[in-house]
């Protein structure tokens, strides 16, 4: 009789605390900023936190010091229709995306805005943050969210996009997604948004004392300056895979990128070959792309690999193996030597504009 008593009781406190959250559904993204602009995956976050629920009030949290922080706030706050509220935490502790102080952030903001969800894509930047910010405030994050169909279930892939699983969260909140940033689109914003825009407010930081810094420490950051499109952004990547053979030959695939005003990928066997640096892999190790045209030369197709780009909307494949899997998920294939066909493309092709 005790027993059945308690069980109903917490049913029902569960029952209350489930409607007391879907009525006050508010969301915390986890924003990215560089040069003074909103990165367009954190706006896919946004686009993501309004499939949450209709009247989900959502806040931009923005890290990090300087003049260009307050210009990526500026721009924040005109970004989308969704957001009504830009959060700057202004401190050389976030000059750097560490993720020690960021995870102590989330739980000083955390606790003051008690957010029912905080989302940030599924990037490096989300990938180191987002767990240890969990752990602190003692909830399981749900990782690689490609669908929302409500406040609390979403749908994941799972055996490297080979299927797909609807995760139910049963946890306290904040409910803490990672989405990837191909899977949610953002449609063209209106132009009258710009004259308005959400509210701008200086998170108080005093009580983020020195030992949030932790003991990482930022070294130096290794880029490559280019001209050609961010990886996870473009419209038109091309990859090259182990077939080009040498670093030297896969400056053909950087070649044809350069005349498609494309972006540049590679697969994992080509990376680990050092024919490029890791940040141009593609796959479910590397970087998850879904861009309009994806080229693949030299690609097996791998599941790792197509795990990171069976999303692209049309995809060519180019491979003398007529049995390589990339052609079963290609929309159009070439069966052919990339030694042969690239030189063609790179005389046929019209310079870039």
């Amino acid at each position: 009789m005790a027993c059945r008593f308690i069980l109903q009781n917490l049913s029902k406190r569960h029952l209350l605390h489930s409607t007391f959250a879907s009525r006050s559904a508010s969301t915390l993204i986890l924003a990215e900023h560089e040069g003074g602009s909103i990165k367009a995956q954190s706006l896919s976050a946004v686009a993501a936190a309004s499939s949450i629920s209709g009247d989900n009030p959502v806040s931009l949290l923005l890290a990090g010091s300087g003049s260009s922080l307050q210009q990526a706030a500026e721009k924040a706050a005109t970004c989308h229709p969704s957001v009504s509220q830009v959060l700057v935490a202004d401190s050389d502790k976030f000059a750097h995306p560490l993720a020690e102080p960021w995870a102590k952030l989330i739980q000083l903001v955390q606790l003051k805005g008690g957010y029912s969800h905080v989302i940030a894509t599924s990037g490096s930047f989300g990938k180191n943050i987002l767990p240890r910010a969990a752990a602190l405030l003692d909830v399981s994050p749900v990782t690689d969210v490609v669908e929302i169909n409500g406040p609390h279930q979403f749908i994941r892939p799972i055996y490297a996009g080979n299927a797909l699983c609807t995760v139910r969260y049963t946890g306290a909140n904040p409910c803490m997604l990672s989405v990837r940033s191909t899977s949610f689109p953002v449609p063209p914003i209106s132009g009258d948004l710009k004259s308005g825009g959400a509210s701008i407010s200086e998170v108080d930081l005093s009580t983020l004392d020195e030992d949030s810094i932790g003991k990482s420490r930022f070294i130096k950051l290794s880029s490559e300056e280019t001209d050609r499109p961010d990886l996870g952004s473009a419209r038109v990547v091309v990859t090259g895979g182990r077939a080009l053979k040498s670093a030297d030959n896969f400056k053909m695939i950087e070649k044809l990128a350069e005349k498609l005003g494309a972006a540049v990928g590679a697969t994992r066997a080509a990376v680990d070959a050092g024919f490029v640096p890791n940040e141009l892999q593609v796959g479910q190790t590397g970087k998850i792309v879904a861009p309009e045209l994806y080229m693949a030369f030299g690609v097996s197709g791998a599941i790792q690999h197509l795990a990171g780009m069976k999303d692209s909307k049309v995809i060519v494949a180019v491979n003398k193996d007529a049995d390589a899997p990339i052609f079963q998920v290609a929309d159009y294939g070439l069966v052919g030597d990339l030694f042969e066909v690239i030189p063609e493309l790179l005389e046929k092709l019209p310079e870039k504009k």
